[in-house]
């Protein structure tokens, strides 16, 4: 496998000195949208992950930036803003919402990445004030506690993470008895690989080896469905049932980099070939070999498209799709390392 390497620029040109911007007209950031938590989460995470964050004063920048705006986000019980206008004012109200879990997700990928340094422990305070709140959708749930895996790593008896990743993995459920549909939702939604990551990270974490096997189970049986004459084809925007066939669009950058985290965590789990054939489809779906043979991912302005269209593409590179393609692009270049170590 040789991908491009995952190139920065880009969410350089969308961030300024508070946060990143939603939106993009082509390349250029549209500023007059303002920011959202839910990407500069994303955005925590992608920095926190890539060693050169760590030694690259010149990175520091970002870094610092989103940890920043998480920060500012937080509401005294835990919960979350999510909009932020360019007059530097929330416009809405916190809450336990996708926001809530994806800076829970980012605040711990920082923190296992800055386990000893002083920044890491203003996120672990926040992290653990919003770690006591429970949300009433799924996949926030599943954001939050993929943040608790990743403080776990560091700190094995953090007892919020461990509450948060208990009721996570219960809230998911054992899959359906149904071999044609295990899925324990009736619809898939969107980021939906995130679900078995969670009980992939769950079972390593608590030391649960059923855990594990309900993960392998639905990551793989959605690996399958996912996967149409040798690409990827995965669900669209307004979710898949049963009864849906593919190929169907709009097809959107987060379900791809949702698949490529867990398959990497599965790779790493079992050693497993299937897991790493998993995560070279994604990547190179970014890169055109798709349902439409359109590259979304630009190797040299390290944009990235913001969907798969029926006729092409959307030309548009928002933060959310450009965070997912870097994401995938960073779990290749960490399995490489892997093979040749």
């Amino acid at each position: 496998m040789r991908f491009p390497n995952p190139s920065f620029a880009h969410l350089s040109r969308l961030t300024d000195d508070k946060g990143l911007f939603e939106h993009a007209k082509g390349t250029i950031p549209r500023s007059s949208h303002g920011y959202c938590v839910d990407d500069v989460a994303r955005a925590l995470i992608v920095v926190s992950r890539d060693p050169a964050f760590l030694t690259n004063t010149g990175q520091h920048r970002l870094r610092d930036v989103y940890l920043s705006f998480l920060l500012s986000a937080q509401d005294r019980q835990g919960q979350f803003h999510n909009r932020l206008g360019l007059n530097r004012l929330w416009q809405d109200q916190p809450s336990v919402e996708d926001c809530w879990g994806r800076a829970l997700w980012g605040l711990g990928t920082y923190v296992s990445a800055n386990s000893e340094v002083e920044p890491g422990e203003a996120a672990l305070q926040a992290f653990t004030l919003g770690a006591v709140q429970r949300s009433p959708w799924l996949r926030s749930m599943a954001f939050a506690a993929l943040g608790a895996i990743e403080v776990l790593q560091v700190i094995p008896r953090h007892r919020e993470a461990i509450s948060l990743l208990k009721d996570t993995a219960k809230r998911v459920g054992r899959p359906r008895s149904s071999k044609s549909w295990p899925w324990p939702e009736d619809r898939l939604q969107y980021a939906n690989a995130i679900l078995p990551d969670v009980l992939l990270g769950a079972g390593t974490a608590l030391n649960d080896a059923a855990l594990q096997e309900d993960g392998l189970l639905l990551l793989g049986w959605l690996l399958d469905l996912e996967t149409c004459n040798g690409h990827l084809s995965v669900t669209p925007v307004g979710g898949r049932g049963p009864n849906n066939i593919s190929p169907a669009f709009d097809q959107q950058p987060i379900e791809v980099a949702a698949l490529a985290d867990a398959c990497a965590r599965a790779f790493k789990v079992t050693r497993d070939l299937r897991w790493a054939n998993g995560l070279e489809l994604a990547i190179k779906w970014f890169l055109g070999f798709n349902d439409g043979n359109t590259p979304l991912y630009d190797p040299f302005g390290g944009g990235c498209c913001d969907g798969l269209e029926p006729n092409g593409r959307n030309e548009n590179q928002g933060a959310e799709s450009t965070l997912a393609a870097l994401s995938a692009l960073q779990q290749g270049r960490s399995l490489l390392k892997e093979f040749y170590e």
